[in-house]
């Protein structure tokens, strides 16, 4: 756990001392807060999205999406987050954000390039959540492309069952080799959980095998919040939202750092479970402007 002279848990430092960013890691770390200063407030106001990480019942981490008009996030006090929406039925956290959890969120705003985290322990409210904050921060623009949402609902009345495997079809492995979006949940020793943003030009993520993944971790804010995590736990669970049909392809699996590959460091993603939830949310996304901050796509290599 961390201590009150640093925000990060001795996972997180063994990694920035690992890639020689401890002076700068413990600079940006002042700005991670216990409170929800007035701006992030607002900002959470507009939101249509919010990304949440948590384990389920069986210890697995997944990420998930929830959606709503803006206002459906209220911040009423500096301490306390509510969200006006659940996981739909089937969706993997649906059991377990019906109780008390700890959990990590990433709000996005794609038109503005904008994100903002808030971690903490959740209970049910109102027929959401209510979020009793512990860590709150934003993160820099990098790597998010922007769209613009189109708020097209879905045309069917209730949504498709969810669709469970434990390696990826077809569909979706082609799916993940051409998105250039994906949120991932991890989790210290204790359970502490955060929700973080990974973006790059299609191909970024490279399909190894029907249950393997590899991305390159693109230069950051130093923190290494999420390889701090995997230092201490393994297990992440991915989101891979179609920002076309609304689906959600959320998978659980161990994930392993790779410090001596050509773009260290690299992760290297096996899949434990898959599940896909068709037609998950009612938002409909434009086609996206790459971030100008996205690196060459490298595979094998080459360059493209």
């Amino acid at each position: 756990m961390e201590t009150p002279e640093t925000p990060f848990h001795p996972g997180e430092i063994t990694v920035q001392r690992r890639a020689g960013v401890l002076d700068q890691a413990g600079h940006v770390g002042r700005s991670v807060r216990a409170v929800i200063p007035p701006v992030a407030a607002r900002f959470l106001a507009d939101r249509r999205m919010l990304v949440v990480g948590a384990a389920d019942g069986r210890g697995r981490l997944w990420a998930t999406m929830l959606t709503g008009r803006p206002g459906f996030l209220d911040a009423p006090d500096q301490r306390t987050l509510t969200v006006a929406a659940r996981p739909v039925p089937g969706d993997p956290l649906e059991e377990v954000l019906a109780g008390p959890a700890k959990v990590g969120t990433i709000a996005l705003e794609p038109a503005g390039r904008r994100r903002m985290r808030l971690n903490g322990r959740s209970r049910p409210h109102r027929g959401g959540l209510l979020i009793d904050a512990d860590q709150v921060y934003s993160n820099c623009p990098k790597y998010i492309q922007r769209r613009e949402v189109l708020d097209r609902p879905a045309t069917a009345a209730d949504p498709a069952p969810a669709r469970w495997g434990t390696s990826l079809g077809v569909a979706q492995q082609l799916r993940i080799a051409t998105a250039d979006t994906f949120f991932i949940a991890s989790a210290d020793g204790p359970g502490d959980t955060d929700a973080s943003h990974r973006g790059g030009n299609p191909g970024f993520v490279e399909v190894v095998a029907p249950d393997r993944l590899r991305w390159p971790e693109y230069a950051g804010n130093n923190m290494f919040m999420t390889l701090g995590n995997l230092e201490d736990r393994p297990q992440a669970g991915l989101l891979f939202p179609d920002w076309e049909t609304g689906t959600s392809l959320l998978l659980s699996g161990t994930a392993r750092v790779d410090w001596t590959a050509p773009q260290a460091p690299a992760v290297d993603y096996t899949v434990d479970s898959v599940a896909e939830l068709p037609t998950a949310g009612p938002l409909r996304w434009s086609e996206p402007e790459f971030s100008p901050a996205n690196p060459p796509v490298v595979r094998s290599g080459r360059t493209r």
